[in-house]
């Protein structure tokens, strides 16, 4: 259905429904999500959208953000995610039933509130309402910069892109029709309102949150191919942003909010894809590179209390409310399209260690529930939202995250596969004749095992490439007269496959230390993909609050975090540090030896609520 511009990139990504994701931890997080996601009563989602536009709604409206002026971002995380649900090769047949019917209850109730809008035509929203004679007073204070969050207005824009991007998804992943219908009418009301603006009046809605409304608007262009809504979404790109950025600038994101500021430029690069204008490429792929070489931790996350710090200081901005995990979502969803443009390696090695360390480990693996903050300071521990009450940014962008998880393992280009990410699972990919079956122990194991299943009995010439980890010591491939060769960071495998030819990749694993630019004596260790942490118990685990009632934990706990090196330089010791962490047999339990203090280190996502120990300092 999507019709943008497939021909700028490099790899194509697979439509949900071919990958089927088959680790057992994955699954586990799929399935906890959509039972939550089943749970969820649509009535009271919606209750806000009939309230604006005038109609009596049969349901109250949850609690916490949903009942404030941010009301309604949910409902647009919720549609993307029942959507990407549906369309996902783990949800059972039932399920999908349910989650087809619940998209298009949402997009018909959507319908009507647009076609009985108290605002201008093609308006919907769900927020508190102010003023019942102007259902679009949000949007007016933010025009004249009052943005009391309580009172006057609650970055409006931020929630209008969430709700257009779901009824965008909503269509490209079920094609029910009624969904881009809504949404064209509503990117007609952006249109309007949004041209008018003066310079002035441009400049000061740009200051103010709005999410990704120009990667919104572009995805919408895809498909309407309307002038207008092209010329609405340039109207969401900051270009004096982008060039201070692209420049180089030290410091340039200082006391920026981060989750303002990362969609910003996910919507330059969509820019880039819908146009082929390079400049918005460029300013992505600068974008991108500062954020990951000066103002990322070790688990892919950035931030300390929502906002970028100076370039490199890291270890200061250490505490209980680092890396926003919205962050995080909208980095991937940049770095999934970075790497289909460019098809640099650089791209899928991010991928890899901020899906694990960051996205798997926001996800509380007994109840599905999701995370804020992620701390960075040792001691802490994590916190999750509640099903019903708290209704967060990240609980709805967690709702998308847990969704999809398949969607950046494999890509395609005429040639063949590539492989990005080690989980066990398969893809099926029809116009080259072939289904793949991955079967992966990384990294308890450090091997990978690949099955080609053919969809005919005639031999196929396919290239298969292996991305090489960044983390591995070494790789190679095992496979039957192949012509292999290694390019750019991938083992490629050329050759006639026939049915149940197999590859045995090995990729050996290692414990590695990863430290910060502001201090030369504090890390944290990775064994292969996995960050590990240390176990620091249970002990009086309270949370308290920051912010509009987002939960995070209210005390550390850690003990001494300087380690004394019991013989020899610390720099040696770090260097050896794979010889000093002794796993425990066959598990993923490592020991640290060599130090006055003994710690027991394991994988950092796995870990629901208990006090943990990312970074250490060594003398």
């Amino acid at each position: 259905m999507q019709e943008c511009m497939e021909s700028i990139k490099k790899y194509q990504a697979f439509e949900p429904g071919m990958v089927q994701m088959l680790d057992s931890y994955c699954a586990n997080a799929f399935e906890k999500e959509t039972e939550y996601l089943k749970k969820i009563d649509i009535g009271r989602l919606l209750a806000g959208f009939y309230e604006n536009a005038g109609i009596a709604s049969p349901k109250i409206r949850y609690g916490g953000w949903e009942d404030s002026l941010i009301g309604g971002h949910t409902m647009g995380h919720f549609l993307t995610a029942i959507s990407q649900a549906y369309a996902n090769a783990a949800c059972k047949k039932e399920d999908k039933e349910i989650f087809l019917s619940k998209v298009k209850e949402i997009v018909d109730a959507l319908f009507e509130c647009q076609a009985n809008t108290k605002g201008k035509p093609g308006f919907i929203f769900g927020a508190t309402i102010t003023d019942l004679e102007n259902v679009e007073l949000q949007f007016d204070m933010v025009e004249e910069n009052r943005i009391d969050i309580f009172k006057e207005a609650w970055v409006p824009w931020y929630t209008m892109h969430k709700i257009l991007d779901g009824l965008v998804n909503a269509y490209r992943l079920t094609g029910y029709e009624t969904a881009l219908t809504v949404a064209d009418r509503l990117g007609d009301w952006v249109y309007n309102r949004a041209s008018k603006w003066s310079e002035e009046t441009h400049k000061t809605v740009l200051n103010i949150e709005y999410g990704g409304m120009n990667d919104a608007l572009y995805d919408l262009y895809s498909y309407t191919k309307k002038e207008e809504h092209l010329i609405a979404a340039h109207l969401f790109d900051e270009e004096d942003l982008f060039k201070k950025v692209a420049s180089g600038e030290k410091n340039a994101l200082n006391n920026l909010h981060a989750n303002t500021t990362i969609p910003k430029f996910a919507g330059a690069l969509n820019r880039y894809i819908m146009t082929g204008d390079e400049t918005y490429l460029e300013y992505a792929v600068k974008f991108w590179d500062t954020v990951v070489k000066h103002h990322t931790y070790a688990t892919g996350g950035n931030s300390e209390w929502e906002h970028f710090g100076e370039d490199d200081v890291l270890d200061t901005e250490r505490t209980n409310c680092n890396n926003e995990t919205c962050n995080t979502y909208n980095m991937l969803k940049m770095t999934r399209k970075l790497f289909m443009i460019t098809g640099d390696k650089k791209y899928a090695d991010y991928y890899e260690n901020t899906f694990i360390n960051a996205i798997l480990s926001s996800q509380n693996p007994a109840t599905g529930m999701t995370m804020y903050f992620q701390p960075m300071a040792t001691g802490y521990f994590k916190v999750y939202s509640t099903e019903f009450t708290k209704f967060w940014c990240c609980t709805g962008s967690g709702m998308e995250n847990f969704t999809k998880l398949g969607d950046s393992i494999y890509f395609k280009d005429e040639e063949g596969i590539t492989v990005n990410l080690f989980f066990s699972s398969e893809v099926n990919c029809p116009e080259l004749g072939i289904k793949l079956v991955q079967e992966s122990q990384i990294p308890e194991k450090d091997t990978v095992r690949f099955i080609v299943h053919l969809t005919d009995d005639a031999p196929k010439e396919i290239k298969i490439r292996l991305r090489i980890p960044d983390w591995a010591k070494d790789a190679e491939v095992f496979v039957k007269d192949k012509n292999i060769t290694k390019e750019n960071g991938y083992i490629c495998i050329d050759g006639n496959w026939n049915d149940g030819d197999t590859i045995l990749c090995t990729c050996k694993c290692a414990v590695l230390p990863k430290g910060l630019p502001d201090c030369e004596n504090v890390f944290a260790f990775f064994y292969g993909p996995i960050l590990l942490s240390a176990d620091l118990g249970t002990e009086n685990m309270t949370d308290t609050t920051t912010g509009v009632d987002v939960t995070i934990p209210s005390e550390k706990i850690a003990g001494n975090e300087m380690l004394k090196v019991t013989a020899g330089s610390v720099k040696d010791f770090i260097a050896n540090i794979d010889s000093h962490m002794k796993r425990n047999g066959e598990t993923l339990s490592f020991n640290l030896e060599g130090t006055d203090r003994s710690l027991t280190f394991s994988p950092h996502y796995k870990k629901a609520r208990e006090r943990y120990g990312i970074y250490w300092y060594f003398e």
